[in-house]
């Protein structure tokens, strides 16, 4: 020891006995030593010095002991002591590398273990307790300020010494053994320090003490889990006996499974040779077979790494190391402090919790103080979960502050640990904390959804609600299981993580199952390069034209200007007169703006800075002048300075709201990054607790069942593991793991009997895209062919895809892809292709970003101003045959069909739903005769006034506003497709002969064989027909004759014949002719029109609600038409223009039956009929008709 300390030691007394004698100049050698331990080098040689003369235990101890009642000494010692306590890691900023540092290191941690053991004594800290006791009984008015520094240093004594590691070399004591940790708590409890502390945590007057309370606490609950607390004085529980028969049951089984193999090793007499053997289709370095000198016990055990040396595994590749291990603590150390947790929770846990919570916030804490915050919050959360719940006890903590506090630490630590990668170990602890602290927040809610209490599970609700709602708190853990790292992140923290997802998931999964409908928050960060501001010349002269009008309008009607506006800038160096045109600019700014009274006033300012030039104005100016002046100014093209590019990126966040949905949440976990973390963790399966293997397997389950992505775990190193679990002796305690083995293998081998790359692919880990491959098959380039062959995208396309993505991205175009597509050079491009090419090649992450933009509306209010307008549409065209169409297309705001008729009827413009029907009027001369109807149309009339209308009506409503809702979640290109399908539909209802887009062609053909001359008859034929019925107002079927034998033989031509099907006609084949007239009366054709209506209407409901085919329904219609004694001719065949399918093959047989029949009258005109070859026509005999 250097000679002035051994000299300023001495000067302090000595002990004799159990009594210490202080020297008269005590006092003055503990300030010499204070000055010392100021003065100490990097090495902290004084620190070091006076710990191995043990200065605590013979000197400082024994002073405040036994000579307590010397207020200055007693002062100075403590201080003393607080910085000799001081953690090692504070006195060296971190664990040294260099050896020589390392070893001073370790000699003062040495020394701090030997003063820990000294104060473990219930003398010293009773001296601590009564000392602290008489301090707190002053109130603050008598309170010194020295008074508080001794509080403040005592508390520091104990928080150090509470501190100081224990020596793992020289504590090597078992379980229920006192440590000395566990003597030290001993101390403090019986000398009453522990309700000091607790009086501390609740008391209103000492809130300034709590970060300090705090430390000492989650330092005295340092080595102990809450688990073992809970159960501390009770007798274990049926679960706990389970779980350890189980544990035992496992251990007996691979025991006895390791006691066979070995019998089975062992030959059945001994063997002086062990033997040569080669081993057939294993290679050895060369080309030759191996040659194997052991027993063929061992043979299954053989690997060519036999006998190597064990390569180190470099440093920054070694895994990261586990804190160490909890120990259970002496029984009567855990009742008391279980004890001191029920009492904590009572009295001081919400106030203490928020008033630390208050000051980390505002940062009046130091620095990783949240640390004590966090361990807190998850300790005696936990404590309150297994000793009977009560939420009441924790609610400080049971909030959305709570969350978005822990999240955002998350996030911080994670950070940290990517820049920071010297302290890379603290920073991965220090996120440990924060995700214990994020589980049990989330057991807790758990915990309250069970609750009896309504009120709980109510705010229980509330918090899921809000946590589900954020997209940072949903995805939290996708991102905690992509970014995982072995090498950085210990084995503890990977077990925490796949609980916590799995509790989350079942959480979310559970509350998504009683809802229909969840609405969750979707943020998009777009990062784009800072733009330059528009000059004025850049806008439009209509937006120009605006802004002067609001402008006027304003200077006006405003009697008071800006005052007191300074028009240049003195600090400025640009000169005076060079200043007028900046000053131009800010009045057109403000013109632009739409702050009139600013701008005029700025007007003034400047004219009477720079009146010269009459710039500004002159200074006799009239109001309507200036008004004018400042119009020329707003439209002028005044020269602006550039703004610099800085060039940096701005973030631009977009906030909206969408429709959630598990399985595509799910979907999110379906990638390598995230099935390897579970799969690490699965390879110490028989050292996790059932419930880590149950999580593991539930996200498989999820992924390869659910998902049906059994093909992400195809991988040769999972297999492995799985041959591990199947083989393991003890394989019935992991059954669910068996089982789940079991059905990915079963997968797998029945993929190979279709795809025999399967085992190749085996070698690697596979994406999404990569596993649609493998299951549905490969295309040459890569593709996969499930949706039918794709073209391929050169190089130079996709390098001109990514400029022109490039280019547009920061455009505020609505539909990038929409932009993009006119500018590809190969015009065949869909969007389906744009959009998956732009997500295989990087540019984004996910399709969803590119969505098409929704065209429906889910506008469900009505404003005051659109029911106006709505009424109003209604009288205007409530007289009209279609009303509900017309407004529809009148209507300002787009809505559906269904929400139209609500508001009408609620509004009480119509009684009744059949009020808004589409009118046809039966008298006039198109429609009587049925001309340009469908049959859908036709029937629609034929349907008012039965009673079932109202009720189809409003199904056919209901259909409509549902297919309204889903259209706006299909896919874009599948909602193109469907609209074009629509419109083709459309289209060849409405003209038949339009749908037949090859009837050019086969004219063309035709006319190439030389059938001119048939085809000009043919045209002429119906130019004809169609002059005659526009003069006559009427469509009666016209027979068409052959007259010349070209046209004859043209009858015969296949390909004439197809091109008159194409039209419509119907050719002939057997020269069949009616011999039998047909006619009717007009006054007896209505009767008979309602009559035949009526059938087929009958007809096709029972058709509608029967599964039976078409005859039936035929036969029905012929057996009512030839129960009727007329009918009219031309109106049953005009009636099979409208009809299609079976309805008019029906009809033709009727038609063809009824016409040979003897109550058919006699026609003033007789047609002729021909019926074509079964092999031409399946519906049979029809009538040659000219449609």
């Amino acid at each position: 020891m250097n000679c002035e300390l051994l000299a300023t030691c001495s000067a302090l007394g000595y002990l004799e006995g159990d009594t210490y004698h202080k020297e008269s100049d005590c006092l003055e050698s503990v300030k010499d030593l204070i000055r010392y331990l100021r003065h100490e080098d990097d090495t902290r040689d004084v620190r070091q010095q006076l710990g191995a003369g043990q200065i605590v235990q013979n000197d400082l101890l024994p002073i405040i002991t036994q000579h307590r009642q010397d207020k200055a000494l007693f002062d100075a010692c403590i201080r003393l002591m607080v910085n000799l306590t001081q953690p090692a890691m504070l006195c060296f900023g971190k664990v040294p590398d260099d050896p020589v540092f390392r070893f001073h290191f370790l000699q003062v941690t040495s020394h701090l273990q030997a003063y820990k053991e000294a104060f473990a004594s219930e003398t010293v800290f009773g001296i601590l307790s009564e000392t602290l006791y008489d301090l707190l009984q002053l109130d603050w008015e008598q309170r010194q300020e020295e008074d508080n520094l001794l509080i403040e240093r005592i508390l520091l004594l104990v928080r150090n010494v509470l501190h100081i590691p224990a020596n793992p070399n020289e504590e090597k004591k078992v379980d229920d053994d006192a440590s000395v940790h566990d003597r030290v708590l001993w101390a403090l409890h019986m000398s009453g320090f522990d309700d000091l502390v607790k009086f501390l945590a609740s008391a209103q007057s000492e809130q300034q003490w709590s970060m300090h309370v705090l430390e000492i606490i989650s330092l005295m609950f340092r080595d102990q889990t809450p688990e073992a607390l809970v159960s501390a004085g009770h007798a274990r529980s049926a679960e706990e006996k389970q779980r350890d028969s189980q544990e035992l049951e496992s251990l007996r089984q691979k025991e006895h499974a390791e006691k066979r193999s070995r019998t089975l090793q062992r030959g059945t007499r001994h063997s002086r040779f062990g033997g040569s053997y080669v081993i057939q289709g294993l290679k050895a370095i060369g080309d030759k077979d191996v040659i194997y000198h052991r027993n063929l016990q061992n043979f299954k055990n053989y690997t060519h790494d036999m006998g190597k040396a064990v390569r180190c595994v470099p440093k920054r590749n070694r895994k990261a190391q586990e804190c160490k291990d909890k120990r259970r603590s002496a029984l009567n150390v855990r009742l008391f402090l279980r004890e001191f947790c029920v009492d904590f929770l009572d009295n001081c846990y919400n106030r203490l919790m928020y008033l630390v919570k208050e000051n980390l916030i505002r940062e009046q804490s130091q620095q990783h103080d949240e640390t004590y915050y966090l361990w807190t919050l998850s300790f005696f959360m936990a404590f309150n979960r297994g000793n009977g719940f009560r939420a009441d006890l924790v609610s400080e903590t049971m909030t959305i502050r709570a969350f978005h506090f822990i999240e955002r630490n998350i996030t911080n630590y994670y950070e940290m640990l990517l820049t920071d990668r010297k302290e890379a170990t603290s920073w991965s602890r220090r996120m440990h904390l924060a995700l214990k602290a994020y589980q049990e927040l989330l057991l807790t809610v758990n915990e309250m959804d069970r609750s009896q209490d309504e009120t709980i599970r109510q705010s229980s609700s509330v918090i899921k609600s809000n946590v589900f709602y954020l997209m940072e708190y949903r995805e939290i853990f996708l991102t905690l299981l992509r970014k995982y790292d072995e090498t950085r992140q210990p084995h503890s923290y990977l077990k925490d993580l796949v609980e916590s997802t799995h509790l989350f998931l079942r959480m979310l999964e559970r509350f998504c199952k009683g809802r229909k409908n969840l609405m969750v928050q979707n943020v998009k960060r777009k990062k784009s390069q800072g733009k330059k501001q528009q000059s004025a010349a850049e806008t439009s002269p209509e937006a120009l034209e605006e802004t002067w009008k609001t402008v006027e309008e304003e200077l006006k009607l405003s009697e008071s200007l800006t005052e007191s506006i300074v028009p240049f800038d003195a600090t400025s160096e640009t000169p005076l007169e060079e200043q007028r045109t900046e000053a131009m600019v800010r009045v057109q700014d403000a013109l632009l703006a739409r702050l009139g009274p600013e701008a005029l006033g700025l007007l003034r300012a400047a004219r009477s800075v720079w009146p010269e030039g009459d710039v500004f104005g002159s200074a006799d100016v009239e109001p309507e002048e200036e008004l004018e002046l400042l119009k020329q100014i707003l439209h002028a093209n005044l020269p602006r300075p550039s703004p610099p590019d800085t060039g940096e990126e701005l973030e631009s966040v977009q906030v909206s709201e969408t429709e959630f949905n598990f399985l595509d949440f799910i979907k999110r976990f379906a990638n390598p990054s995230i099935v390897r973390p579970y799969l690490l963790l699965l390879k110490s399966y028989s050292k996790n607790t059932p419930h880590t293997n149950h999580c593991i397997a539930r996200m498989l389950h999820r992924l390869a069942v659910d998902l049906k992505m059994d093909a992400l775990l195809f991988q040769l190193s999972v297999f492995h593991l799985f041959n591990k679990i199947l083989s393991d002796p003890a394989a019935a305690a992991y059954k669910e793991l068996v089982t789940f083995a079991k059905y990915v293998l079963n997968r797998f081998f029945s993929l190979t009997a279709q795809n025999n790359k399967a085992y190749v692919e085996l070698l690697f880990w596979k994406n999404v895209g990569a596993v649609r491959e493998m299951t549905e098959g490969y295309s040459k380039d890569g593709c996969v062919l499930s949706f039918g062959q794709k073209p391929t995208w050169t190089e130079e396309e996709e390098e001109e895809l990514r400029k022109l993505y490039e280019e547009h991205r920061d455009s505020e175009v609505p539909d990038i892809v929409e932009t993009l597509l006119p500018l590809l050079s190969n015009s065949n491009r869909n969007r389906r292709q744009v959009v998956t090419q732009l997500v295989r090649m990087g540019l984004v992450d996910n399709a969803k970003e590119l969505k098409k933009p929704k065209k429906g509306t889910r506008i469900v209010l009505w404003t005051e101003e659109q029911e106006e307008e709505l009424q109003m549409l209604f009288e205007e065209y409530r007289d009209s045959d279609d009303v509900l169409g017309n407004i529809l297309k009148k209507l300002t705001a787009k809505r559906s069909r269904a929400r139209v008729v609500d508001k009408l009827l609620s509004m009480g413009l119509v009684s009744e739903r059949r009020e808004l029907y589409k009118k046809r009027s039966r008298s006039a001369q198109g429609k009587s005769s049925g001309k340009g109807m469908t049959e859908e149309e036709f029937l629609a009339e034929l349907t008012q006034g039965f009673p079932d209308d109202s009720v189809d009506r409003d199904d056919e409503d209901e259909r409509e506003d549902e297919s309204e809702e889903s259209e706006e979640e299909d896919d874009e290109e599948e909602e193109r497709e469907r609209s074009q399908n629509g419109g083709r539909r459309s289209q060849s209802m409405n003209s038949p002969v339009e749908r037949r887009a090859d009837v050019g062609t086969m004219v063309y053909a035709l006319h190439q064989a030389g059938m001119s001359g048939p085809l000009l008859w043919l045209q002429n034929c119906l130019n004809k027909t169609a002059i005659d019925r526009e003069n006559d107002g009427l469509s009666q079927p016209v027979p068409l004759f052959p007259v010349t034998e070209a046209s004859e033989d043209a009858m015969e031509n296949k390909s004439f014949l197809r091109l008159l099907r194409k039209l419509g006609m119907r050719a002939p084949a057997d020269e069949q002719v009616f011999d039998k007239t047909l006619t009717g009366d007009e006054e007896d054709s209505t009767e008979q029109r309602a009559q035949a209506l009526r059938a087929l209407l009958l007809a096709r409901t029972r058709k509608r609600h029967t599964s039976e085919d078409t005859g039936m329904c035929g036969s029905f219609i012929l057996c009512t038409l030839c129960q009727m004694a007329q009918f009219n001719y031309s109106f049953l065949t005009e009636l099979s223009i409208k009809l299609h399918g079976a309805h008019k093959t029906c009809l033709f047989y009727s038609l063809l039956w009824l016409s040979n029949s003897q109550e058919c009258k006699t026609s003033t005109k007789r047609s002729r009929s021909r019926v074509l070859d079964d092999d031409e026509e399946e519906n049979g005999i029809v009538l040659l008709l000219l449609f």
